[in-house]
């Protein structure tokens, strides 16, 4: 019996020839530049990597590489996974998008590395098609308020702000020293909501500067882009 279970774990490997390997390797570096393609198109501005596209590239490679070491022995396989499993990746994923890809690619290379090019090619062409459609969804930029001024201006800032946006900013700081007697507030609107009610009544900046005792407005863009 435990001869028959080395037997099925060592000897369940079937030799692939130069050719397979050449034709594994082809079909994966065509689908990578698919990859290629879908990843700059759908991320374009500053969150664009050309390091990081060429990794998912190469990324596709090396899967395919591995799988064509182990074929289809199981001794070998799980030799492989505690092997790779000390390696350690400290590189933070900026983007979430960016994830979707690197899954992609070691997809592809495991399609690959064991000759299924039909699962390979189907799926990485209908994932081309999602991600370019939703490649273009970029996030609602938020617009952070900062107001500086006099604790005489405290109450009419409040007023102000809840006139100008119906109500619709979300104030996020307050602050009051006790000892200059200055206040700061911090609100948040999306860019939408800004434009909208900027529209409509006019400049922010220009109806709270009238406030008397306002000192100091900022207005600050968040964008998850601007940490890339």
């Amino acid at each position: 019996m435990k001869e028959i279970l080395y037997d099925s774990l060592i000897n369940t490997t079937q030799g692939l020839t130069l050719q397979d390997v050449f034709i594994n390797f082809a079909a994966a570096a065509v689908i990578a530049c698919l990859i290629y393609i879908s990843y700059k198109v759908s991320h374009s501005g500053a969150v664009y990597s050309e390091r990081f596209n060429v990794s998912l590239v190469m990324l596709t490679l090396i899967t395919t590489l591995v799988m064509n070491v182990i074929g289809n022995n199981i001794a070998l396989s799980l030799g492989m996974v505690g092997a790779l499993s000390i390696v350690r990746f400290r590189t933070a994923i900026k983007d979430p998008r960016d994830t979707a890809y690197i899954f992609w690619a070691i997809a592809v290379g495991i399609c690959c590395g064991v000759s299924d090019y039909l699962i390979a090619g189907a799926g990485s062409v209908l994932i081309f098609a999602f991600l370019i459609l939703f490649g273009f969804v970029r996030n609602n930029e938020r617009i952070m308020i900062i107001i500086n001024g006099s604790r005489e201006a405290d109450e009419e800032i409040e007023k102000r702000m809840e006139e100008f946006f119906a109500g619709k900013a979300v104030m996020r700081v307050h602050n009051a020293s006790l000892q200059d007697e200055a206040v700061e507030y911090i609100y948040e609107v999306s860019d939408k909501i800004m434009r909208k009610y900027e529209n409509i009544n006019g400049s922010m900046t220009k109806i709270l500067s009238s406030v008397k005792g306002v000192t100091n407005i900022s207005v600050v863009r968040q964008d998850d882009e601007i940490n890339q």
